[in-house]
């Protein structure tokens, strides 16, 4: 199994742990520490020994923050972690916030004492999100400092060893272009940025650029490092010698330089002594290498991250692999939803019963590398917890009577998927109905928009919400992230969000469409397909091009929580038309009564 079901952490870890940090914070004179969840490269998903978050908090989820002072803490997260946050954090030790109501910022201007020192460690910071600290201090009149060691990692005992995963060539057969043509685009890049190199900190965009992957990080195929990448084409890879082989030198050829990944601070020296200017993504670089930089005598042109872009625009390889990757995938979860169909009214059938279902089915297919994610798999209660991590001490069984939700994903070399069905097991109420089709009403109108060149995801987000606001129902994550080839499974610099975002929707980015409803306590929904840009067929008299979605993922819906009466003519149709799509395309990798219980499924709903 790619997943596991022990415990990561528990409740103690804050009486234990918070003790021995303010041990060290007191040796070192300081007054507070403030402590994101991201790591060294600012990622999502993180590898054991960079948990620092979870070790000090117990809080395992992958957005959050903690500050800490000598007499009070708080621990921080988003409406996806509203119930998550209290059950694993104590809060005898930590005062427990939502950042929708109160952002680290603001406690810590209501609870730093002016004159005091908090430290930060610069390697796990951007410039983006240290600037409203720096705001704040400034203004309160306490002393932000930049520490190193990391503290938390002085008082971690037993902290796990960095992984050392081998990086190999990822094919030109699924990459769609040679990394000797991405770099040499992306240097012309950075030269019109005005820049003589950029620093490259983001894992997926190494991978990306170097046709690399690797296995640094759990359930995303991605190498732990740095690069560089020069205006004239040239690239310098930083990687632990331990990832490196001969085979990798020789994919990599005369137009990339491997170095080990602590001489990067001396490479980006050099630079900064002959005066170079250096190309930081703003969000994306840690702020220790902006000062490596500027202390040598080199200049900061901060800007974006020069491939987050390009690799976000698919190329036609990468988007015909991602559909061959989801006819594969919708297979393995289709034959699950059989499977689950017969056997989860029995009561026999547990949470982590279909996990590890799921993840079986989806291993029969021969190509499965990971998975891209740990399989959210929630029954009644657990399902109004959207981002629900099961473990064999939350474990339960799914009941008649409930919804049950599973979010779940997997790599493929060809592509990465994401998918979020609901099944009712036994029969639904009404209200459970009402629900489940209010949001099956947003996902059609965000999968049929139809919009101009230039729109962001942010203006089109109101599409997938608005059944539900007119009902009176919102739910507290964005509608839709992007998703990476063979990479992480999110991934910018789009997305679709109510938050503003600048960046446009562009033919080629891949996207999810995910509007749900959570009852709190009693169960969620959630529909996920994942949807590419594309152009539009020409509008018969439109004046202006259109840009539209194209359906990647293949699976049916919950007949069952369909109220066909709430859905208009036009809404029917999608639903009748997507059932024919999923039949037509997966059928045949199915088994004879998988198939034929497809075909039920796939029926015309009038």
């Amino acid at each position: 199994m790619f997943q596991t079901f022990e415990p990561v952490s528990d409740r103690t870890f804050a009486s234990r742990h918070l003790p021995l940090l303010r041990e060290k914070l007191e040796a070192r004179d300081l007054d507070g520490l403030i402590v994101p969840h991201e790591d060294e490269y600012l990622n999502e998903y993180l590898p054991d020994h960079t948990e620092r978050l979870m070790w000090l908090t117990g809080f395992s989820g992958s957005a959050g923050s903690a500050i800490v002072l000598t007499k009070k803490a708080a621990a921080f997260s988003d409406g996806r972690y509203a119930i998550q946050l209290p059950q694993q954090v104590d809060a005898d030790h930590f005062e427990l916030l939502m950042t929708h109501d109160v952002t680290p910022e603001e406690w810590l201007r209501e609870n730093a004492e002016p004159g005091s020192t908090i430290g930060y460690d610069p390697l796990l910071f951007s410039l983006s999100a240290l600037e409203g600290f720096e705001k704040v201090a400034k203004k309160k009149g306490f002393t932000l400092k930049a520490v190193s060691p990391n503290p938390i990692d002085e008082a971690w005992h037993g902290r796990p060893d960095a992984p050392t995963a081998e990086v190999y060539a990822h094919p030109l057969k699924f990459a769609g272009e040679d990394h000797a043509a991405k770099l040499k685009r992306i240097g012309e890049d950075v030269r019109e940025a005005g820049a003589d190199a950029a620093l490259l900190t983001s894992p997926s965009s190494i991978a990306w650029l170097f046709n690399v992957r690797g296995g640094d990080v759990h359930a995303a195929p991605l190498p732990l490092g740095r690069g560089i990448i020069h205006a004239d084409g040239t690239g310098e890879l930083f990687l632990d010698p331990r990832k490196v082989t001969a085979e990798l030198r020789a994919h990599l050829g005369e137009h990339v330089m491997l170095f080990d990944e602590t001489a990067v601070d001396e490479r980006l020296t050099a630079l900064g002594k002959e005066g170079k200017s250096v190309l930081i993504d703003r969000g994306l670089t840690p702020v220790h290498f902006i000062s490596v930089v500027t202390e040598a005598g080199g200049h900061v042109v901060k800007g974006e991250d020069p491939v987050s872009l390009p690799r976000a625009i698919k190329n036609e390889t990468e988007i015909e692999g991602s559909r061959r990757a989801h006819i594969r995938d919708g297979a393995a979860v289709t034959r699950f939803l059989h499977w689950l169909h017969d056997e989860a009214d029995s009561g026999d059938i547990s949470e982590i019963n279909t996990a590890e279902k799921l993840e079986n089915f989806r291993r029969e297919t021969g190509v499965l590398k990971d998975i891209s994610f740990d399989t959210i798999t929630g029954s009644g209660p657990h399902g109004a917890m959207a981002h629900y991590r099961v473990s064999t001490e939350t474990d339960r069984k799914l009941q008649p009577g409930e919804l049950y939700l599973v979010d779940s994903g997997g790599q493929y070399e060809d592509g990465t998927t994401d998918i979020t069905r609901v099944v009712a097991v036994g029969a639904p109420t009404r209200e459970m109905r009402e629900r489940y089709t209010l949001v099956l009403k947003g996902h059609i109108g965000l999968a049929l928009a139809r919009f101009p060149k230039g729109t962001s995801g942010h203006a089109l987000d109101c599409l997938a919400r608005l059944p539900l606001w007119k009902a009176g129902f919102d739910y507290d994550h964005g509608t839709g992230h992007g998703v990476g080839s063979f990479l992480s499974v999110h991934e910018g610099p789009q997305k679709i969000s109510k938050h503003a975002i600048a960046q446009p929707l562009v033919p080629g980015m891949i996207c999810s469409n995910e509007p749900g409803y959570y009852k709190a306590e009693n169960y969620g929904i959630r529909i996920e397909n994942l949807i590419v840009v594309t152009e539009a067929t020409p509008i018969d008299g439109g004046e202006r091009p259109m840009i539209a979605f194209e359906n990647l993922t293949l699976a049916p819906l919950e007949r069952e929580l369909i109220n066909p009466d709430m859905l208009t003519e036009e809404e029917i149709r999608w639903v009748d038309d997507y059932h024919a799509e999923v039949k037509a395309k997966i059928s045949s990798q199915l088994p004879k009564e998988d198939a034929e219980w497809l075909a039920e499924r796939c029926q015309p709903l009038r």
